[in-house]
């Protein structure tokens, strides 16, 4: 797959997100990596042929700036890709007693912050004759736990939903949206399995394929439904879990 002349825009500079950004850049395209942290060591290309962009991806302010800049700079935007999120662990827990406060926070960083940027990149989009999203959302919404982080799985419920109505809306303008559900990753977000291997063993015997996804499979697939192989794709929803949700 070849992404030559193309721009694309990734929001959220984590595990996945970097992988992403990296695999994008070596097949051709222009690449602006987006995210509340610094920099992060591993992004490389040529001179060019990426942009790093600090800020809140929760402001409007920030995200209309973040579009305006990437498509002035590089000509427009053919992709959005949606990575931002978070999974607090000790604070996120069940809604009939968690901090609603918390709930608020975790909706803003994994939905509000999807909606602003497919906002702000869909006229760019369309100015491009079409384009590609790919918004990451995760197993969870699919499913509920004894042990529930009930604001992610929502929100990422809310994710898979908005994805659809952004391929039904804007399918006439050649805009496709699709949604990645990731089964368990080694990634930063799950930073709590590094060096603990007898952890990430017990969890990977509970996956069909024996072993935890990394970010480079979430990135093969991205890249698949971001491709012209992939034209005939949108509004739908690829499961990169090893088999997990299948059993």
């Amino acid at each position: 797959m070849r992404f030559n002349d193309r721009v694309a825009v990734v929001a959220g500079g984590g595990g996945m997100g970097l992988n992403i950004s990296n695999d994008l850049i070596s097949a051709g395209a222009r690449v602006s990596l987006a995210d509340l942290k610094p920099e992060p060591d591993g992004l490389r290309g040529e001179a060019g042929s990426f942009r790093y962009y600090r800020g809140d991806l929760t402001d409007e302010t920030f995200v209309r700036a973040l579009i305006n800049k990437t498509a002035g700079e590089f000509g427009g935007i053919d992709y959005l890709v949606n990575t931002a999120g978070v999974l607090w662990f000790d604070r996120d827990t069940s809604f009939s007693n968690m901090d609603l406060g918390v709930w608020d926070q975790v909706f803003n960083i994994n939905l509000k912050s999807f909606v602003l940027t497919s906002r702000y990149a869909i006229p760019q989009m369309q100015k491009r004759g079409g384009g590609a999203m790919v918004h990451f959302a995760s197993i969870d919404a699919l499913r509920a736990e004894r042990k529930p982080q009930d604001a992610y799985a929502t929100s990422k419920a809310a994710v898979i939903r908005l994805s659809k109505s952004i391929a039904i809306q804007f399918a006439a303008d050649h805009i496709r949206s699709n949604t990645i559900l990731p089964g368990p990753v080694l990634s930063p977000m799950q930073d709590r399995w590094r060096d603990k291997p007898d952890l990430q063993a017990a969890v990977a015997e509970a996956i069909p394929l024996g072993r935890l996804g990394t970010t480079q499979d979430q990135a093969n697939a991205c890249l698949f439904l971001l491709s012209d192989e992939a034209s005939f794709i949108t509004g739908s929803e690829l499961i990169v879990d090893g088999g997990l949700t299948a059993q």
